[in-house]
């Protein structure tokens, strides 16, 4: 299975340049906001609306915290972002090598392949590790703003 394949002109490579825009974009944002220091909520600073889990059911949906954990690891602040969203920075390095290796490949003329056996087997493995997680996290944490507080408090200032 080659990760990169030869043999392609940029035209056809024009969605490559285009994930590591998406990348840089989500960077560059993250690198503007301020990590929320509830845990969760920083995308509210982009005029979006508080997560539906945490106003409904005081519990985090899966992708709770990935914005505030994302901001802070850009931040540099890796204890926070682990808080946020444990699987935020692990997410954040993956996208970061995909972006560089489909930039890379396509200044090559390469192919980042995608679709293979292999890359969708780990792809569905990452999507149900972060799916159990989230349900798991959802069912097992009432009260998430309370949880928030009583990280906040064991921060130094």
């Amino acid at each position: 299975m080659p990760l990169l394949e030869p043999g392609y002109d940029r035209k056809s490579l024009k969605s490559q340049p285009m994930w590591f825009g998406g990348w840089l974009i989500v960077t560059l944002i993250g690198a503007f906001l301020h990590p929320d220091r509830s845990g969760h909520g920083t995308h509210q600073q982009l005029g979006l609306p508080p997560c539906p889990s945490v106003l409904l059911f005081d519990r985090p949906c899966p992708g709770c915290g990935l914005t505030t954990s994302w901001t802070a690891f850009i931040h540099g602040d890796l204890a926070y972002a682990f808080h946020a969203h444990p699987l935020g920075p692990p997410m954040y390095i993956l996208y970061t090598v995909s972006a560089f290796m489909a930039l890379y490949a396509f200044f090559k003329n390469l192919r980042f392949s995608t679709d293979t056996r292999e890359f969708n087997r780990v792809m569905a493995v990452a999507i149900t590790v972060f799916v159990v997680f989230g349900f798991f996290r959802m069912a097992t944490t009432p009260n998430f703003g309370t949880v928030s507080e009583h990280w906040l408090s064991r921060l130094p200032n």
